[in-house]
């Protein structure tokens, strides 16, 4: 019998046409011997390991003395009526009813997900610390990851409409016996009819008369066709902790399609662990054609119901990261292995053919019926991916009850600080904010962040990267594009709260800037003296602000905007000497201005709420900016009077109100992996390609 050592936590990429797994196991072996071993070593997982299943069943780590492995079951459901609620709670009690030690998370946020968990009891949990797109999409990287993170032994990812069958469980119960790292996949059958229901507290099945099934017979694989549908797969892997796969697992929407049969490709080429095929298995049942459910909309998407544009965007992303629309090697190229039942006992068989093609590739083009490779259509046409959605379409979709939105304006050269900005929005619930875009670069990467996103196309062509701080002309060109996008928001009826993406949320201020009554400007002040007046000439910031719709702000805005168009400065001036006056002839107390010719009140924020990046010297508190901050009271905190784009990153990363990982393109959560992320001393860049 041969022994395996256990894959590391971080597994070395293997060279390239080997084996992984065997060319651990016998680096002098080559051609079939070396073929025969990977054999051997996946014959291992199946068969090797029922000498220790009296072991497993008295491992200590198991509650309660349960037998078998720790397995979470991770599933992302919609919310109604993009589901069925019906066929998520039937689905989910099926998961319950698998014998042995079994839990299931739902990654969701929305209230039927809490209600469904309610209603099932403790082994059931609602995570909504994933990431998420405008439309309501979860991203799948983000679920793999969260599924990375977990205290089990096993993973399962599964649509939320899934039943799963004790199959599933015998069989990973057999797997679990190996010291090997593995991901086993299969595809789910289409039904027409299910007339099961679960009886003696939801642990034994029963046909329609009442009488027990077991799903042994009822279950054979000629009975319900089987479909290669991406939402179909059912994949499962053992060591969580264990990376996946070897490069960045690109921003694919959950149930658009491509997603699951790239992470198996990629699994299989990265060679971190041995693939295994059990579709031959009945492991779950759907009761309708995945096919059928293409059209599935979001609440979000009314103005292109179908979603096809998500499809787009999850076969771009597939065409672009990865091996999945390239041969693997011939020679000696990793292998997909089989899994087969006889009577009792697990059996595996080489795939025909040493790549997945057959198995991947071929599989998905049956879910697009419009013919053609989608790997050579992706290939050919190399397009660029767009949002089937116009400004004035993104604004009706984001928009809050009072039409309120949030608008951020960046580039290139602050793209990771755009990507924060926004997960720190998506972990306060902030949902009614709009990005535009100022480069064709930022756009595209916008829209594979799910972002609500707009191409300005008057920007200027030559923004600088690294020079496009405050002073520079750069920096001058660029604001003057932000007040003209407001008014024309404005003119649109919809209030608007510019920020600029240095500025870091602690709570959301649109309700309470709202609430200063029409007729009102509000501005953060820019004064950094601590005492005295804080509407001195020139100490209006014009990258916070929150302007309403009314005919007094858009008459303002309108001369802002001609001013700074006829300006040699930045925007900034423009804004003081328009609403205030030259060197302040408007201004009226120590906070605030009244603009004569609209009547309209010019509202300086306290800074103890909203202070500026001077103020109090906040960013250099010995016992950090964000406790300094939480004593102050602060809402927001803007990351300005530092000069240069490296300078800026530098202060926000290691100062922790940071929120997005480049890395892995996530949000950083609660459960992530903290360590990984680390902020370089001397010279940060962003790591974004």
């Amino acid at each position: 019998m041969l022994v395996a050592s256990r894959h590391g936590a971080h597994p070395r990429r293997r060279r390239a046409g080997g084996n992984g797994v065997a060319d651990e196991l016998a680096l002098p072996l080559a051609g079939g011997l070396a073929l025969l071993l990977a054999f051997v070593t996946a014959a291992a997982v199946l068969s090797g390991g029922d000498r220790r299943e009296e072991g497993d069943r008295r491992r200590p780590d198991l509650p309660g003395g349960a037998a078998g492995p720790r397995v979470a079951i991770f599933s992302a459901p919609l919310p109604p009526p993009d589901s069925s609620p019906a066929r998520q709670e039937l689905a989910v009690r099926s998961w319950l009813a698998l014998p042995g030690n079994v839990s299931v998370v739902l990654l969701a946020a929305h209230p039927s997900a809490h209600a469904l968990a309610g209603r099932l009891g403790g082994r059931v949990t609602v995570d909504a610390a994933i990431d998420i797109s405008f439309t309501g999409t979860p991203f799948f990287h983000s679920i793999v990851a969260r599924a990375q993170a977990a205290d089990s032994d096993i993973c399962v990812l599964v649509d939320a409409e899934i039943i799963l069958l004790p199959e599933t469980i015998t069989l990973l119960k057999h797997f679990s016996r190996s010291d090997l790292d593995w991901l086993v996949f299969s595809a789910s059958r289409n039904i027409s009819a299910f007339p099961y229901h679960l009886v003696d507290n939801g642990t034994q099945w029963a046909d329609e008369h009442g009488k027990q099934v077991s799903f042994k017979k009822e279950n054979q694989s000629d009975k319900w066709a089987g479909h290669g549908s991406d939402r179909g797969l059912i994949v499962a892997w053992n060591n969580p902790s264990t990376r996946m796969v070897a490069g960045v697992m690109p921003s694919f929407l959950n149930g658009r399609g491509v997603h699951n049969w790239w992470l198996i490709h990629e699994v299989l080429s990265s060679e971190t662990r041995l693939v295994f095929d059990a579709s031959n298995l009945v492991l779950g049942l759907y009761p309708e054609n995945f096919s059928e459910k293409r059209g599935t909309s979001t609440s979000r998407n009314v103005s292109n119901p179908d979603g096809s544009w998500e499809y787009d965007v999850n076969r771009h992303l597939a065409a672009l990261y990865g091996s999945y629309c390239y041969e693997l090697p011939r020679r000696n190229s990793p292998m997909v292995y089989k899994v087969v039942k006889q009577f009792e006992d697990y059996m595996f068989s080489k795939n025909e053919g040493p790549n997945l093609s057959n198995s991947v590739i071929n599989k998905e083009q049956n879910v697009h019926p419009e013919g053609g490779s989608l790997c050579e259509k992706e290939i050919s046409y190399s397009s660029a991916v767009n949002l089937p959605h116009s400004l004035e379409v993104l604004l009706e979709l984001v928009a809050d009850k009072n039409r309120s939105v949030v608008l951020a304006v960046a580039g290139a050269s602050y793209r990771d600080m755009l990507m924060s900005w926004v997960c720190r929005l998506r972990r306060l619930r902030v949902t009614n904010f709009v990005v535009c875009a100022l480069d064709q670069e930022t756009y595209e990467f916008s829209v594979l962040q799910g972002m609500p996103v707009s191409r300005d196309t008057l920007s200027p062509n030559n923004v600088s990267f690294d020079d496009c701080h405050f002073g520079t002309q750069c920096f001058q060109q660029v604001t003057k594009v932000k007040s003209r996008i407001v008014l024309k928001i404005l003119r649109l009826g919809y209030n608007v709260l510019l920020s600029d993406v240095d500025v870091y949320w602690f709570h959301n201020p649109v309700s309470f800037l709202h609430s200063l009554g029409p007729g009102t400007f509000a501005a953060q002040s820019d004064e950094f003296n601590q005492t005295g007046p804080i509407n001195m000439p020139r100490r209006l910031n014009s990258g916070f602000y929150y302007a309403r719709s009314d005919d007094a702000t858009i008459t303002a805005m309108e001369m802002i905007v001609k001013h700074a168009t006829n300006s040699g400065l930045s925007e900034q001036p423009s804004f003081y000497d328009i609403l205030c006056g030259k060197d302040g002839a408007n201004r009226i107390g120590d906070d605030r201005c009244l603009e004569p010719s609209t009547n309209l009140t010019i509202v300086f924020l306290s800074r103890d709420m909203f202070p500026n990046g001077a103020y109090g010297g906040l960013w250099e508190k010995k016992h950090g900016v964000s406790s300094a901050c939480r004593e102050l009271g602060c809402v927001i905190i803007h990351n300005n009077w530092v000069n240069g784009r490296r300078k800026k990153l530098h202060r926000q990363m290691a100062s922790g109100l940071w929120d997005y990982d480049p890395g892995s393109r996530l949000c950083l959560q609660n459960w992530s992996n903290a360590s990984r992320f680390s902020v370089q001393t001397d010279d940060p860049v962003s790591y974004d390609s």
